[in-house]
C-alpha cells in the first residue's frame, strides 16, 4: 500500500525507502501518521520532564539520538539512527557526525565561558541541530525537546513556551519558518522570542 502524505511547509519528505521503516502498517494518510507520532512524542517529552541532565550528558552523540529514538520508537523503525540520505535542508549526510561534533564542542564552550544567557544557548543549539538535520524526519520537533532539556540543565527556573502552539500548519508555523530562517541568517532574536511567546 502506498503511504499518502501531504507534507506542510517546511517539513522534510519522507523518502520511499524510509517509509518502509514504518512500524505501524494501517497508516496511510498524514494524519493518522501525525496522531501516532504525537503519542509517542509525549511519552518522551513525560520521561523528560521527570529527570535531571546534566550538560555534559546532554551534549553527547549517544544522548541526542536516544531522545530521537525515544520520541519515535513506536512509529519508526529507524528512529534515533542518523539519515544516510540527503534531504531538501541540511548538510550531506556523510558530514552529520562531524558538524555535530563541532556543535557539541562549540555548545560547551558557550556554557563553559557564559558566551551568552541559557535560553539562548539552548536555542542556538537547538537552530543548529535543525539545521545540520540529523534525522530522516522529526528533527524539528527533536530539535526544540533537546532546547528544553538544556534549557532546563542550565536554568530549571526557565522554559520555553512553544510546546504549546501548533507548528504543524497555520500562522504558527509560518511564524516558526521565519524565525528559522532568520536565525539561517544569523538573526537569533526572532526564535528566541517565538520560543517565549
Amino acid at each position: 500500500m502506498e503511504l499518502n502524505f501531504d507534507y506542510a511547509d517546511g517539513q522534510t519528505p519522507i523518502d520511499e525507502d524510509e517509509k518502509l521503516g514504518l512500524k505501524i502498517k494501517s497508516i496511510s494518510t498524514m494524519g493518522e501518521l501525525n496522531e501516532f507520532e504525537q503519542q509517542n512524542i509525549e511519552e518522551a517529552v513525560l520521561w523528560a520532564n521527570g529527570r535531571s541532565f546534566s550538560a555534559l550528558q546532554i551534549l553527547s552523540l549517544e544522548f541526542i539520538q536516544s531522545v530521537h529514538k525515544r520520541m519515535f520508537k513506536h512509529v519508526w523503525k529507524w528512529a534515533g539512527a542518523f539519515r544516510v540520505s540527503d534531504k531538501n535542508i541540511g548538510v550531506p549526510f556523510y558530514l552529520i557526525r562531524q558538524e555535530l561534533l563541532k556543535l557539541l564542542d562549540d555548545c560547551q564552550y558557550w556554557i563553559e565561558n557564559d558566551a551568552y544567557p541559557p535560553a539562548e544557548i539552548a536555542i542556538r543549539f537547538k537552530h543548529k541541530l535543525v539545521s545540520i538535520h540529523l534525522f530522516p524526519n522529526g528533527n524539528g520537533r527533536h530539535s526544540r525537546l533537546m532546547a528544553e532539556i538544556l534549557l532546563k540543565a542550565l536554568d530549571p527556573n526557565q522554559a520555553f513556551t512553544w510546546g504549546r502552539k501548533t507548528l504543524r500548519k497555520g500562522e504558527d508555523r509560518a511564524a516558526y519558518l521565519k524565525a528559522l530562517k532568520q536565525a539561517d541568517q544569523g538573526d537569533i532574536a526572532p526564535l528566541l522570542e517565538f520560543s517565549r511567546s
